[in-house]
C-alpha cells in the first residue's frame, strides 16, 4: 500500500508539491512510512525481483521528487546496492551532479566518500549538512555498506517541525540575527586549515575564503581564524516551507559533553576554541537557548536499524541527521550533490 502523508508546516502548499501522478507499485516497488506516527522516511523497497534501482529512479524522476519535497528523505530497502560504483549509478540518478571538494569528508572513490573520523562512543549531533557554508548539497545520499553490531543509526529530523516547535521568541532572535560560525584551524584540536581548504598556499585559502563570505585573520603559530554569517532560518526552494537550516549545535561550546567541554575551556580562552558560534551581531548565544534546541531534535528525531545495502536519499533543507554510538566495525558510504548558495535562497 502506497501512503502519502504530508509533512508539518505543508498545509496551505499543496500546490507547491503535486501530489504523485504515478503509483511506485505499478513499476516494481512498494512504499510505505517507516511507522504510523511519522512522515520521514519514506520506505521503498522492490515488488519483483532484479530492480534497477538507478533505473527505476531515472525513469520516475518526477515522482522521486515529488515524495522527497513531501517526506524529506528516501529509505531504498532490499534493492541490493552491494559496491561503490552502484552506489555512485544511483548518486548521479539523483543529482545532476556529485560534489567532491569536501574536507570534511575522506574520498574512497571519485564522487563517494566516508566521513572523517569521529569517536565511535560519541554521539555526532543533528545538523544539516555545510550549513555553516556558504554553498552546500541539496541531497545527500546514504548507503549501508556495513552496518554496526550495535547502535550506529543515522537519525533524522524534519527541519520544518523543529522551526515549528521551537518556542516562538528563540526562533525570532536567530531567524532575524543569523548564526556567526567561528572556528580556529592549527590549535592542536580539529582539522588543520590544509586538510580542510586542500592547500598549502595561505594566499589560496584567503581567495577561498572570500569566495564563500567568510572572514579570515592569519594568527601566531601558522593558526587560522574564520568568522562566517550564515541564515539560520530559510525557505525551501521548490515549496516555500520555512526549515531551521542551521549547525549552531555542532559549534556552541555549551552542546559539547562535560568532559570535553571542560578540558577545552581549560585550555583556551573562549576566542580561541576550536569552534564556537554566536548570534550573527555577534551576541552570545545562551547555554540554555542551545539547550533548548538539543531537547526539540530529540523529541523529534526518528532513527532506525541500518540493513547492508540501505540506501537513504535525505533533501538536506528539509531534514537534519546524525550519527548514533556504534560498537563494532561500521561503514557508511556518502555523496551530496545538487549545490546551492545563500544566494540563490
Amino acid at each position: 500500500m502506497t501512503t502519502h502523508l504530508p509533512s508539518p508546516g505543508l498545509q496551505g502548499l499543496e500546490g507547491s508539491v503535486p501530489e504523485p501522478t504515478s503509483s511506485p507499485e505499478a513499476d516494481g516497488t512498494t512504499a510505505r512510512l517507516l511507522r504510523e506516527d511519522v512522515t520521514l522516511p519514506l520506505v521503498i523497497e522492490p515488488a519483483a525481483a532484479d530492480v534497477d534501482l538507478a533505473g527505476w529512479v531515472r525513469l520516475h524522476r518526477a515522482l522521486v521528487d515529488q515524495h522527497l519535497a513531501r517526506h524529506g528523505a528516501l529509505l531504498w530497502r532490499g534493492f541490493g546496492i552491494d559496491s561503490i560504483p552502484k552506489f555512485e549509478a544511483l548518486s548521479l540518478a539523483i543529482c545532476a551532479e556529485l560534489y567532491d571538494e569536501n574536507g570534511e569528508h575522506e574520498m574512497v572513490s571519485g564522487n563517494v566518500a566516508v566521513p572523517v573520523f569521529y569517536p565511535k562512543e560519541k554521539q555526532l549531533l543533528w545538523h544539516n549538512e555545510n550549513s555553516f557554508n556558504h554553498v552546500w548539497p541539496r541531497r545527500i545520499l546514504f548507503c549501508c555498506a556495513e552496518p554496526a553490531a550495535r547502535g550506529g543509526e543515522t537519525p533524522i529530523v524534519d527541519s520544518r517541525a523543529v522551526y515549528e516547535r521551537l518556542p516562538e521568541r528563540l526562533r525570532q532572535r536567530f531567524a532575524e540575527k543569523g548564526v556567526m560560525y567561528q572556528r580556529n584551524y592549527g590549535s592542536g584540536a580539529g582539522l588543520d586549515w590544509r586538510v580542510v581548504f586542500r592547500t598549502d598556499r595561505r594566499e589560496e585559502v584567503e581567495a577561498k575564503c572570500r569566495a564563500s563570505r567568510t572572514a579570515c585573520e592569519w594568527q601566531p603559530d601558522d593558526c587560522l581564524r574564520t568568522r562566517a554569517v550564515r541564515p539560520a532560518v530559510i525557505p525551501h526552494p521548490v515549496t516555500g516551507e520555512l526549515s531551521w537550516f542551521n549547525q549552531a549545535q555542532h559549534w556552541h561550546i555549551s552542546c559539547l559533553d562535560g568532559a570535553t567541554r571542560e578540558a577545552l575551556l581549560t585550555l583556551f580562552d573562549e576566542p580561541d576554541l576550536p569552534r564556537h558560534c554566536y548570534l550573527g551581531d555577534g551576541s552570545p548565544i545562551a547555554g540554555e537557548e542551545m539547550a533548548t534546541i538539543l531537547a526539540t531534535y530529540q523529541e523529534l528525531e526518528v532513527r532506525f536499524p541500518w540493513e547492508k545495502g540501505d540506501v537513504m536519499v535525505v533533501d538536506n533543507v528539509l531534514a537534519a541527521h546524525g550519527r548514533n554510538p556504534f560498537e563494532g566495525n561500521r561503514k557508511i558510504l556518502v555523496t551530496m550533490g545538487d549545490m546551492m548558495s545563500f544566494d540563490e535562497i
